[in-house]
């Protein structure tokens, strides 16, 4: 076998070294030809997380010797007593509580020019980190709950060849969706959800090109009407996830409950021409509305006051209903939005059948199409 491996040129080794994953690499530089074999593989995407001292300790070694990996991923270390060096600006009563720990150069990191995917996911890192922002081939950028991780979304511009952003739960990410235009010919998916100081007009992202296929942007500051939606907008979007700040967008507050009609009809008529673009969506009664009132829960903690409003199905038919915040959603009686489907037609069956279904689901509400008044809900639940 051995004498079999000495006669592989470097080039045939490097062709052998690309099928494997980077540990096996590391294990199989036996000598000068294939150490050098290993420098020019571009290391296959497989999956390669530091989360341990020992990982970490591996990935320095490969900053030399696997020059060209190609994704990575940097978790918590799993061992006490151990951190990553912070950034610049750190989250300072993190970095006071972790001073004694043995530091880890994350700057390590910024050796791998030709990183494709990069992960950094359960809040490792503290502070700004600029070279993070310097791999110009990087396609995915993954930093899930990463909330001690300062940066803005302009940083991106330092990514140009950026396909995937994932930085759900960012709560140092600041910065405008406006600067995701730099990346109006690359991005295919963003999720910036749960980013409380990003900002920005929706529509800025609507006339992005095709490969543009999901966008979550709940839970940001994020703002803009789904009425300015047109049938040029987000064409090929596939998932469109909008914050309570749009005018329509998931988790919407109504001023008043008679609001509700105009608002579930701009939401209604997105959704009657591209079904999945709206997913999920919900509207409820703001605490500031002059209709909004406490309620009692039930026997068993329930909460029993209707004032959110979801859409329902029955079949292909789509109406709209008020129930409460719960598993247990107390109801109101639907209201249709399409008409009842004929007789004969071929899913009618389905329909009654859904139809019974939602109807069982009535019980206090009965008869009201939307919440009741404050007195008229106490006269209901002391009955």
């Amino acid at each position: 076998m051995a004498s079999t491996i000495d006669r592989l040129g470097t080039d045939e080794l490097v062709n052998i070294f690309e099928y494997l994953p980077p540990e096996d690499i590391m294990r199989t530089r036996l000598n000068k030809k294939m150490r050098d074999a290993a420098k020019k593989t571009f290391v296959p995407m497989t999956d390669f997380v530091v989360d341990s001292v020992i990982k970490y300790d591996a990935m320095a070694a490969m900053t030399t010797a696997l020059p060209h990996l190609q994704q990575i991923g940097i978790s918590y270390l799993h061992e006490e007593g151990h951190k990553y060096s912070d950034g610049d600006d750190p989250y300072e009563r993190l970095a006071a509580n972790t001073a004694d720990l043995t530091t880890h150069d994350t700057q390590l990191l910024s050796n791998f020019k030709w990183l494709r995917s990069l992960d950094i996911c359960y809040r490792p890192l503290n502070g700004r980190f600029p070279f993070l922002f310097n791999f110009t081939l990087l396609h995915k950028l993954n930093t899930s709950g990463c909330c001690y991780l300062n940066w803005d979304l302009e940083s991106l511009a330092g990514l140009p060849q950026l396909k995937e952003l994932f930085c759900t739960g960012n709560e140092s990410l600041t910065g405008n969706i406006n600067s995701l235009r730099v990346l109006k010919d690359t991005l295919a998916m963003v999720d910036i959800s749960d980013c409380p100081h990003v900002a920005g007009n929706f529509m800025d992202l609507a006339d992005f090109p095709s490969h543009l296929k999901c966008v979550d942007l709940s839970c940001t500051a994020v703002t803009g009407d789904i009425r300015d939606i047109g049938k040029q907008s987000f064409q090929t979007l596939e998932l469109l996830l909008l914050p309570s700040g749009v005018y329509g967008g998931t988790g919407y507050e109504f001023q008043r409950i008679s609001d509700a009609p105009d608002v579930v009809m701009a939401v209604y008529s997105i959704h009657k021409q591209r079904p999945s673009l709206l997913k999920d969506w919900y509207g409820k009664l703001s605490k500031d509305s002059p209709d909004w009132y406490d309620g009692e829960d039930d026997e068993v903690g329930v909460d029993t006051v209707p004032l959110y409003i979801v859409f329902v199905e029955a079949g292909a038919r789509i109406g709209y209903r008020w129930e409460s915040a719960n598993d247990v959603p107390n109801p109101c009686e639907v209201n249709w939005l399409d008409p009842e489907p004929d007789r004969d037609s071929s899913g009618y069956e389905e329909y009654i059948e859904e139809l019974q279904e939602l109807e069982g689901e009535v019980d206090i509400y009965r008869g009201f199409h939307q919440p009741p008044t404050e007195e008229q809900y106490t006269r209901l639940w002391a009955a």
